[in-house]
């Protein structure tokens, strides 16, 4: 159950929706279209969106422009988490993640278990931190945007939730960069 602290404000968030797949484009990619939707729904900016082919070189390199664009705080990406050998979205995450954030991963396949059950092992979503942004991958089915965004991100991007929250850590994150 979150709670939001109403003496706290709103501040929208820039998020770019990055789509990892070999097939979808943006007429039929329904995973991307839930993100859009749910992030602009509680009013937080689509800062870009792309899709990009299950590449490790292809994703990383998204991700390093998006990293580096001062008008992108978040970033969250759906497909190329399972274990087939054209998932390799995990590896490119790595690539340029500073600090990952275990926790997300494994909330992420706990709140899965439930709808799922074991075939939650199968997903490798996983979160980080990088350059002072926030880094999301989920698995590529609608469904799963919808459980990642609805349970947890939705909260942990919303600066009024309480006890804490993404948000009110943004300004902190680039605290071991000296100026």
């Amino acid at each position: 159950m979150s709670k939001i602290e109403g003496e706290r404000l709103f501040l929208p968030v820039n998020i770019a929706v990055l789509t990892v797949s070999d097939t979808r484009t943006f007429d039929d990619d329904r995973s991307g279209q839930t993100l859009v939707e749910r992030i602009m729904s509680a009013g937080h900016k689509v800062a870009r969106r792309e899709i990009v082919k299950d590449e490790i070189h292809l994703i990383a390199s998204q991700l390093r422009q998006w990293i580096s664009a001062p008008d992108v705080d978040v970033i969250v990406a759906t497909g190329g988490t399972g274990v087939t050998g054209r998932d390799v979205t995990p590896e490119a995450f790595r690539q340029v993640i500073e600090k990952e954030i275990p926790g997300f991963g494994e909330l992420f396949r706990w709140l899965s278990y439930q709808k799922i059950k074991t075939s939650t092992v199968q997903s490798r979503a996983l979160a980080g931190v990088a350059e002072g942004k926030y880094l999301f991958a989920l698995p590529g089915s609608p469904g799963a945007c919808r459980d990642a965004w609805d349970e947890i991100l939705k909260d942990q991007l919303d600066a009024r939730h309480k006890p804490c929250n993404f948000v009110e850590l943004m300004p902190r994150l680039k605290e071991h960069v000296k100026p």
